[in-house]
């Protein structure tokens, strides 16, 4: 039984690992290449944040007027923004595996809300102001941006931070554009299909179970972190453990640079 929670344990470890952490070659590299670098890390958190894309997707599920996804992405962008850019400049930060969570609490929400599930089982004559919601958990998810950022080595205060700041954001807005464009066009080809009141039940659900997964992860992390003695370590085997992690994590990523 011990070694079954060690191996979920590990799994979950190092999936969030890949996740959350910056590795040595990326700090290495924003460092020798400056504001670029920062463009494209920007861009490839992005895009390659699940928990960014379920949100974004559940958003613009239902929308098919240009104006409505102008109006609903700019929202969202505008919240992002703020927090990523204030936050990373003025060091305010909070535990990464909370911010997460309460980023994956965010695609459930939007999931119930896309079912009607939120009016169904709170008994709301109708939901949310939805504009203000996009405009609330996109500060949420650019705080949750903001813990990544400031991973990296941003120098002391001023113009040339400031600049490294802005151009993780212009990545992120890239990287955001991007997958919107992938979306889109598969939403509108699936909207064409007869079926597309099914899909749109199951797509919909698979958000809130997909948001509940990673809410689970995320609180396995941070209970992880906090309580490590619960998961079956003794406090010296807990650090070995992760340093083992790391070596593995670290063996990867020079595999994968090498090919």
């Amino acid at each position: 039984m011990l070694n079954i929670t060690i191996g979920i344990s590990s799994f979950l470890l190092t999936a969030n690992s890949f996740a959350h952490g910056i590795s040595e070659s990326s700090k290495q590299a924003m460092i020798e290449g400056g504001y670029l670098q920062y463009v494209w890390l920007g861009a490839e958190h992005m895009i390659t944040g699940y928990d960014h894309l379920l949100f974004l997707l559940g958003v613009i599920f239902f929308l098919t007027s240009f104006t409505d996804i102008v109006k609903f992405i700019s929202a969202f962008t505008i919240g992002h923004s703020i927090t990523l850019i204030l936050a990373t400049f003025l060091g305010v930060s909070a535990n990464y595996w909370i911010i997460d969570a309460v980023i994956a609490l965010s695609v459930c929400y939007k999931g119930l809300d896309n079912n009607g599930s939120l009016k169904r089982y709170l008994g709301l004559k109708k939901s949310p102001n939805l504009l203000l919601m996009v405009f609330i958990f996109g500060l949420i998810h650019g705080f949750g941006l903001s813990t990544r950022l400031q991973q990296l080595p941003l120098g002391e205060k001023g113009s040339s931070m400031l600049m490294r700041i802005i151009s993780f954001n212009v990545g992120v807005e890239l990287g955001q554009v991007f997958a919107l464009v992938i979306m889109l066009f598969i939403l509108n080809q699936v909207r064409r299909l007869k079926v597309f009141s099914m899909i749109s039940k199951v797509s919909n659900d698979g958000l809130v179970i997909a948001g509940g997964l990673l809410f689970l992860m995320q609180m396995h992390g941070y209970l992880h972190q906090s309580s490590p003695d619960e998961f079956g370590f003794s406090e010296d085997s807990h650090i070995h453990h992760h340093l083992d992690l790391e070596k593995v994590k670290q063996n990867n990523i020079n595999k994968h640079d090498n090919i």
